[in-house]
């Protein structure tokens, strides 16, 4: 059994600059028999250690059949991520993972599958929708809601534009600031749910983003007459230890990095939206 406190040797392959301070980090572990043995679901993380900095959870965004490589996309918010920005190809990291519960999307073939999303926090749900184009037979209608804040600050502006050109498939989004060659809507996600086309009864709605954003989102799709089982959020916490011992991402009774950071809506309800939890 692998020491979960241990991290693993990962080489980047490849560097990809997604937009002024985010990345994408494709890592390969250099111990081929750990290689061909890691597994994860969409919606896990894993802890990514600079060795020497500290090391930061970060969702993995690549698809969990392909076991060649290892997507982690980063947004540079801190000091690790300062120094995992300035790596290329060819420089190793350290591996913890994969740890956590991710999408239920065993639970989500044969249904109709709503994604919310807000802001640049949207690597968690960018695996669940690669997952699904990539499987379409096995799912019902897509629907993508992603909003953000500023025109510039959506990121694979080109994949939006692709899945909305698939069958069976919806696209809405919108930004609150627009820039003049921008497209889509104006205005805040949560706005613009009429124009979704949701089926409560065959629906399961996955989303991640800002609280304030989930928990609206949550409460209309409950009026709508979903039920608080088949709504999913992502939730983000401070993880350090990533198996529920150091108590930073402690959430009411849960741990975020063992129990989360995907909740079914009825596990959190009471807690969502409160201060200190």
């Amino acid at each position: 059994m692998l020491n979960p406190y241990l991290p693993r040797e990962a080489e980047i392959v490849e560097r990809i600059q997604e937009s002024a301070t985010i990345f994408t980090l494709r890592l390969r572990f250099t111990d081929p028999d750990h290689q061909a043995q890691y597994r994860f679901e969409p919606g896990q993380f894993n802890m990514v250690y600079l060795y020497g900095v500290g090391e930061v959870a970060i969702s993995i965004v690549s698809d969990p059949e392909d076991e060649s490589i290892c997507d982690h996309t980063i947004r540079i918010v801190g000091r690790v991520t300062r120094g995992l920005a300035k790596l290329q190809a060819g420089d190793r990291v350290g591996i913890r993972g994969p740890f956590g519960r991710g999408w239920p999307l065993q639970a989500a073939e044969g249904r109709d599958v709503l994604i919310v999303t807000g802001g640049l926090g949207c690597a968690p749900v960018v695996s669940v929708i690669n997952y699904v184009t990539q499987r379409r037979e096995r799912f019902g209608r897509l629907t993508i809601m992603q909003g953000v804040k500023h025109a510039d600050d959506l990121l694979w502006r080109e994949r939006y534009q692709h899945w909305s050109e698939m069958d069976n498939t919806q696209v809405i989004v919108a930004a609150d600031k627009a820039s003049r060659d921008w497209p889509w809507r104006i205005g805040r996600v949560v706005e613009l749910f009429d124009e979704a086309h949701i089926d409560a009864d065959k629906t399961i709605a996955m989303m991640c983003g800002p609280e304030k954003m989930m928990e609206v989102a949550a409460a209309r799709l409950l009026r709508e007459g979903m039920t608080a089982n088949m709504v999913y959020m992502s939730m983000e916490r401070n993880m350090q230890c990533a198996v529920g011992h150091c108590g930073h991402c402690q959430y009411g009774t849960h741990f975020v990095c063992k129990d989360g950071p995907v909740f079914s809506y009825n596990q959190i309800e009471s807690l969502i939206g409160k201060v200190g939890y």
